[in-house]
């Protein structure tokens, strides 16, 4: 391995190789190379049914790989189950929230607090944990509120801070924006940003062009379960490939 090789692999945190994905005969996922760098907004996007979803899925082990490889700082996740990779340092959130409606706020954030980490942790040190990832998000006041009385903007915080208190070194987010109002969504990116200012890294899945352009540092592109394209925003912006099969069909459904 050369110098540049070196280099460049020490900056590669998530990274995966020919991840492929069938379902029946339909690959959802087909041989896609990508590679996240330590401390860097990521962003995905591409149409319903592209298979965003689904990659975050093979990451985190809720699917298993029909072939490729995905690594974690260079260690090989396949094979491995969702509670061991969350304990290696990878967390996520979910398209569709996934909330214990009728618990309190923070016996949610608990949860990752106490399941996260890959040593036992007592129950003073976890409510720490669970607190200090609730005051980060911004919902210390609504520790003790059902999570099913909060807005859906909240719920979703409620889930980014249950994933952070795992203490993640990367942070899966599927489509936290979809569903808010113009003013949520712009909490959300500056939320994004605050969370990679604490040094963890974000793979995010969004729709919403207005914060995957404004936050992310590049892009990939994902049609069919294939990647089409990776860069920039502004050079994905700029792509004709992307513009016909997704970006225009955006730009038509926001006018």
């Amino acid at each position: 391995m050369s110098w540049k090789e070196a280099k460049q692999s020490s900056m590669r945190i998530l990274e995966g190789q020919g991840v492929t994905k069938y379902f029946g005969g339909l690959a959802a996922v087909s041989h896609v190379d990508f590679h996240v760098d330590k401390g860097e907004i990521m962003g995905m996007i591409g149409p319903n049914g592209a298979g965003k979803t689904t990659l975050f899925n093979l990451i985190s082990a809720a699917l298993p790989l029909s072939s490729g490889e995905i690594r974690f700082k260079g260690q090989k996740l396949n094979g491995l189950k969702p509670h061991q990779i969350c304990k290696m340092g990878v967390s996520r959130t979910f398209q569709e929230t996934k909330v214990f409606a009728n618990m309190p706020v923070l016996q949610n954030v608990l949860v990752g607090a106490f399941f996260g980490s890959p040593n036992r942790v007592l129950g003073a040190d976890a409510t720490r944990e669970a607190t200090q990832a609730l005051e980060f998000v911004g919902l210390s006041a609504m520790s003790t509120t059902p999570v099913k009385d909060l807005t859906l903007a909240n719920q979703k915080r409620v889930e980014v801070a249950r994933a952070l208190a795992t203490k993640p070194e990367v942070l899966l987010l599927d489509e936290l924006m979809a569903g808010l109002t113009p003013a949520e969504v712009s909490e959300a990116m500056e939320l994004v940003r605050k969370i990679r200012d604490k040094g963890i890294t974000v793979f995010m899945v969004e729709h919403v062009m207005k914060a995957i352009m404004g936050i992310c540092g590049r892009i990939m592109v994902l049609h069919h379960g294939e990647k089409i394209a990776d860069g920039t925003p502004q050079e994905i912006a700029a792509n004709k490939t992307v513009i016909e099969i997704y970006l225009g069909e955006e730009i038509r459904a926001g006018s």
